[in-house]
């Protein structure tokens, strides 16, 4: 019986160790070409566990990821992020490794250490996406990508001197900015999807607020919301930002106003009652959240449809 405890992978090193390939050459940073990478004979039907960042453009891996509870077929060239401490499983037929192609690159958090990318690069909402929500990238895009991928690899197999982390932080930072870009053009393109995906969340809404689910588990939360989508939080705000302008927090908050206003004009319910009503675990919360939003207090809102 398999084990199903995930392959903890702590460094660079160990990683190219167990996928069959020479030694890294730089301890801190790698770019693999994913052709290369061979199948171990270690159990890792856990999934694995790596201690660093993992950003990789793969094609023609005639099997599956599983990121989670979400899989993704991944017989298309696409580009994915994994972050620190995030579980990635694999399932995928021996009989098909020749046939992929791509690369890999692995960057360990020290290599960024004290400086602004180490900041910056949480920034990057898409270190959170699952796998099924990867960033599909066109050929120009691709071409575009695999060139800042030759430059840090070129870059570190040249002699290490005071100027190359710089080079090749700039390089992963510029390489980063290209992602986002691309990822803001695959929500514009994939527009039916984007309007379905709000759509859904506003029916989500709708029926917690219509339900009892409010005060079961009090004020609706982003994970609440993305879980009932099966979409990951990250990916949903940063869809809703691209078609609104406004996160998944924003969108309860306006929600959570406009249901507090409904009630405040239609029904005699006092304010506590109406904190109540919309999940908030006490009325001192529902006056400050009104007020702020609003600039009025909830008794103030009322006398004004008096």
């Amino acid at each position: 019986m398999s084990s199903k405890i995930p392959l903890h992978i702590k460094s660079i090193s160990q990683y190219h160790k167990l996928r069959g390939l020479k030694a890294p050459e730089h301890p801190l940073i790698s770019a693999i070409d994913y052709a290369t990478i061979q199948p171990s004979d270690v159990d890792e039907s856990g999934g694995l566990l790596f201690d660093f960042y993992l950003i990789s453009v793969k094609k023609g891996l005639m099997g599956k990821l599983k990121y989670g509870q979400q899989t993704y077929d991944h017989d298309e060239g696409v580009m994915s992020f994994m972050a620190p401490n995030q579980l990635l499983k694999i399932e995928t037929e021996k009989s098909t490794l020749n046939k992929r192609s791509g690369w890999m690159l692995l960057i360990h958090p020290d290599f960024i250490w004290n400086t602004p990318l180490a900041k910056s690069i949480r920034q990057y909402d898409f270190f959170g996406y699952a796998i099924n929500e990867a960033l599909f990238l066109s050929e120009k895009e691709e071409k575009v990508l695999d060139a800042f991928i030759e430059n840090i690899r070129q870059e570190y197999q040249n002699n290490i001197d005071r100027f190359s982390q710089n080079i090749i932080i700039a390089q992963v930072e510029t390489l980063l900015n290209y992602a986002e870009r691309f990822y803001q053009r695959q929500f514009i393109t994939r527009k039916k999807f984007s309007h379905q995906l709000l759509e859904q969340m506003e029916e989500c809404l709708e029926k917690y607020f219509s339900g009892n689910k409010r005060t079961e588990i009090g004020l609706p939360t982003v994970q609440y919301v993305s879980a009932q989508l099966n979409v990951s939080a990250g990916y949903l705000s940063s869809v809703l930002k691209s078609l609104t302008g406004m996160n998944t927090q924003q969108h309860i908050h306006e929600r959570l106003i406009e249901k507090a206003k409904e009630k405040l004009s239609t029904t005699h319910l006092s304010v506590s009652e109406i904190a109540y009503e919309l999940g908030f675990e006490h009325s001192q919360s529902f006056s400050r959240f009104f007020k702020k939003k609003t600039m009025l207090s909830a008794l103030e809102f009322r006398q004004s449809f008096n």
